[in-house]
């Protein structure tokens, strides 16, 4: 009987997904029938629902200039993390992205992995874009982010030291039990942000799917707590990012809800972890493969080492002096990006290169479509400072955090972290990797398969 039961179940589980993936298929064919009428962007969409997902992120930077080669140096287009999209290539698409949030052609999109599972709908700021650019005075309040031998896997670490940081600024915390317990499915949704859209059990959507819940809970109980203590104490100091929005009111007198606040927060900690960890990943790894660029790094930190007392932090004066350093995690960023695209819908039909994308298309532009371009980047596989010296690489070439009105407010947060992290390793310990043929695989940012072990040898300074 339980056999007949079992089968029964089978049978009916097949038929209803055949039934909607006809019912897709059906869809998509009357949507491609409108479409056709329009000359749209050279490419192709894929499987439905997952479409070209899983080539995206196995390797990002292959996907975007097979593409190129294939279909136009311009535009072209796939589907991604479920939607119809066009991409656009090279510092043109980049530029052309960038300034058209402000005439309302596209708006900040997320896959639904976020968007759906992450943030709270409803609220009147329900986007997790970090730097919005709305009009309001708490949107555009952003000064908080001005901020004047033995192994060691580096890139986990990374992970965990950039996502303590955030805790301890945004949110005021410190407890390493506090910290680990919220960092857990932050990391979960990060691994399923550009995974395809399938709610199954074991997939990275899933987990990305059941992090979201479980942050969403704990950041509200967070919040609730942290209204009662301000309540509580008027005169206490507020510090950090949380207890700013609950006692900041916009022009109008109003304040930020709950679950506004959460969304916030949730943003600023997802953008501030992210890609902030990988870059140190894969700088620490650069500096480990180019001993004469860790000379030069080591000396300049050297020398701000040496200016400072007993027991003297780090300044913002401190940070000015790192120039050859912030060259070498500009070319790291180059070399590795931690970011590989932003995406965005169209709002308003548009013609772009000649083609037509359609209002609802999914638009994005990629750091591939340049960074290894020999147009831009003579040599693009050396890994050369020098790029970064003088005037730089040609307007829009080099984007690691996007530009127009929505480039990334937490740049310079994202540069203190960095560079204060390099300046404590370089001044303290001579690297070398574990593994000096360690692959790396893509997520879609990159990943060492082996976490990065890094092999420390003291220093006496």
């Amino acid at each position: 009987m339980a056999s007949v039961f079992v089968l029964y179940s089978l049978i009916l589980a097949i038929t209803i997904f055949l039934i909607t993936l006809t019912l897709i298929r059906f869809q998509t064919s009357k949507s491609s029938e409108k479409e056709a009428r329009k000359k749209l962007p050279p490419g192709k969409i894929g499987w439905p629902i997952i479409g070209e997902t899983l080539e995206y992120i196995s390797y990002p930077q292959k996907f975007i200039q097979e593409r190129m080669s294939k279909h136009s140096k311009e535009i072209f287009k796939t589907s991604v993390a479920g939607g119809k999209m066009a991409v656009l290539c090279g510092p043109l698409g980049n530029k052309f992205l960038f300034s058209n949030e402000t005439n309302k052609l596209v708006t900040p999109w997320w896959p639904s992995s976020v968007s759906k599972h992450l943030i709270f709908p409803s609220c009147k700021s329900s986007s997790l874009s970090s730097s919005s650019s709305s009009s309001s005075s708490l949107d555009n309040d952003h000064s908080f982010l001005k901020l004047e031998a033995m192994q060691q896997y580096v890139h986990p670490l990374s992970k965990e030291f950039t996502f303590a940081l955030a805790c301890r600024l945004f949110i005021n915390y410190e407890n390493p039990d506090q910290v680990k317990e919220l960092a857990k499915p932050f990391f979960d949704v990060a691994k399923g942000i550009m995974s395809a859209p399938l709610n199954i059990p074991g997939t990275p959507f899933n987990g990305a799917v059941k992090g979201g819940a479980a942050i969403k809970e704990k950041l509200l109980n967070i919040i609730k707590h942290r209204k009662e203590e301000l309540h509580g104490d008027h005169n206490k100091e507020v510090h950090d990012l949380l207890s700013r929005l609950l006692v900041k009111s916009d022009e109008n007198g109003k304040f930020l809800g709950e679950k506004e606040i959460a969304n916030k927060i949730i943003g600023y900690l997802l953008a501030s972890f992210y890609t902030t960890s990988t870059t140190i990943t894969f700088v620490l790894s650069h500096l480990a493969d180019h001993p004469y660029v860790y000379d030069k790094v080591f000396e300049e930190q050297l020398e701000i080492a040496k200016s400072k007392k007993v027991g003297e932090l780090l300044n913002w004066g401190d940070i000015q002096k790192m120039k050859y350093t912030w060259n070498v995690v500009c070319e790291s960023m180059r070399m590795a990006p931690p970011a590989q695209a932003a995406f965005k819908e169209v709002t308003t039909e548009l013609t772009y290169a000649g083609f037509t994308i359609p209002k609802g298309w999914k638009v994005s532009w990629s750091v591939h479509s340049t960074y290894k371009d020999p147009k831009y980047f003579s040599n693009p596989e050396k890994f050369d400072p020098s790029r970064f010296e003088g005037n730089g690489p040609p307007p829009y070439t080099f984007v690691p955090f996007g530009g127009g009105p929505r480039m990334c407010v937490g740049k310079e947060y994202a540069r203190v972290e960095i560079l204060a992290f390099v300046h404590n390793v370089v001044t303290r310990f001579r690297l070398k990797k574990a593994n000096p043929h360690e692959k790396i695989v893509y997520t879609p940012e990159p990943i060492p398969t082996e976490g990065l072990r890094m092999c420390l040898q003291p220093l006496e300074i």
